[in-house]
């Protein structure tokens, strides 16, 4: 009996211990990036992985002036390659490569710091540009840097026209430009100007794009009620706040406190990170429709990206409360970095260009979208502010 006994324990204790490597094993293999989440988040990591993003577009686009091609050809100024520069002008502030700087200034100069479309555009995808030339103009100010893109916002002025961000996304293409103008120059003009156009776009566009209810944003006038999403819900686009998000911090950033409107600007920012804490996906990332997550809902890296963006350089700056923020942006980065960053770099889990939750799918980890710069651009704008929140 004993001896049965003994076998049975014995072969009893093997199989367990089978079992248990077995399940660790498949722990490994299924759920990796699981285990690296668990290691305590550093700036070093941090840097490490907007440096691989990084290094992986650089070494892709080693032309600055290399035409764009997706279903046509387009120049390398726009509006998708401008928000990759921001987020790149981001990084050379906690990572003084030269390169960076050398690449972004290649960049004006392929494009002779001029916009798609001429001096008298007035569009905002066009002037997105302009935020990286004055960045380098403040470097080192050479006139060409900003002649044409102040030419072109003082033609905007003078024409008293307001109503051109009729989509939330122009707010980020354009509004930090006035602001960066009115510092530069301390003019006024360019901080009165700029809130009449986010006045409109807030308060007048399709009988205003802000909704104060649920401090959100609709995209443009087609997403006012009476339209829906699929479960009744308002339709907030996941990106489209981003760019509010990104529009706010960057104008906040570069306005003096005593700035007629900053107190509005303030309000806003602080409403929609409110909003957005309790929508937060339990696995860290935001859905594309913020308030229905059975619309093409999952994982998305360039809204989320833009959020931790907001959110981290409110802990920065004191104006969000870390104890409230800090565990909503570092269970983000972590998703993000964990999920969504492939070895070479390469960024995941990213929504192709357009304006609602129904464009640019499918997004999974391995989707190319039809531009992969811009989100690029704002994984290393929010990772620059978690990298400072991380190094205090």
């Amino acid at each position: 009996m004993n001896n049965y006994i003994k076998q049975n324990m014995k072969i009893f204790n093997t199989y367990t211990a089978t079992l248990m490597i077995a399940f660790f094993l498949s722990a490994c293999s299924s759920t990796k990036k699981v285990v690296e989440q668990k290691q305590e988040l550093t700036a070093v990591d941090v840097l490490q992985s907007l440096q691989l993003t990084n290094r992986y577009f650089m070494n892709k686009w080693t032309d600055t002036g290399k035409p764009i091609y997706t279903n046509r050809w387009r120049p390398s100024n726009i509006w998708t390659r401008a928000v990759y520069y921001e987020g790149l002008m981001a990084l050379y502030q906690i990572d003084k490569n030269n390169e960076y700087y050398n690449y972004a200034v290649d960049w004006g100069n392929k494009h002779d710091w001029g916009m798609r479309n001429g001096l008298e555009t007035r569009n905002a995808d066009d002037q997105a540009c302009g935020q990286t030339y004055l960045d380098l103009y403040e470097i080192e100010a050479k006139p060409e840097r900003i002649q044409k893109i102040k030419a072109n916002i003082d033609y905007i002025i003078k024409s008293g026209k307001v109503d051109d961000w009729t989509w939330i996304d122009a707010i980020q293409m354009a509004m930090p430009i006035y602001a960066k103008l009115g510092v530069m120059t301390k003019d006024q003009t360019y901080f009165d100007y700029m809130y009449r156009m986010y006045h409109h776009s807030k308060t007048q566009e399709g009988g205003g794009l802000y909704n104060k209810a649920d401090k959100l944003w609709w995209r443009d006038k087609d997403f006012v009620p009476p339209y829906k999403e699929p479960n009744g819900e308002d339709c907030y686009w996941s990106r489209g706040n981003g760019w509010v998000v990104a529009a706010l911090v960057r104008v906040l950033d570069l306005i003096p406190e005593n700035e007629a409107h900053r107190a509005e600007y303030m309000s806003d920012y602080k409403a929609m990170m409110e909003a957005l804490v309790p929508v937060q996906r339990p696995d860290g990332f935001w859905n594309v429709s913020l308030h229905d997550p059975t619309n093409f809902g999952g994982r998305e890296t360039s809204g989320t990206a833009l959020f931790v963006y907001g959110m981290a350089w409110g802990i920065n700056n004191g104006f969000l409360d870390a104890k409230i923020y800090r565990p909503v942006v570092e269970k983000a980065w972590k998703a993000m970095t964990a999920e969504a960053v492939h070895p070479s770099g390469f960024l995941g889990y990213l929504q192709g260009t357009g304006k609602e939750p129904k464009d640019g799918q499918p997004v999974s980890f391995s989707s190319q979208p039809d531009f992969e710069d811009y989100g690029l651009g704002c994984f290393l704008l929010g990772g620059t502010e978690v990298y400072k929140m991380l190094s205090k």
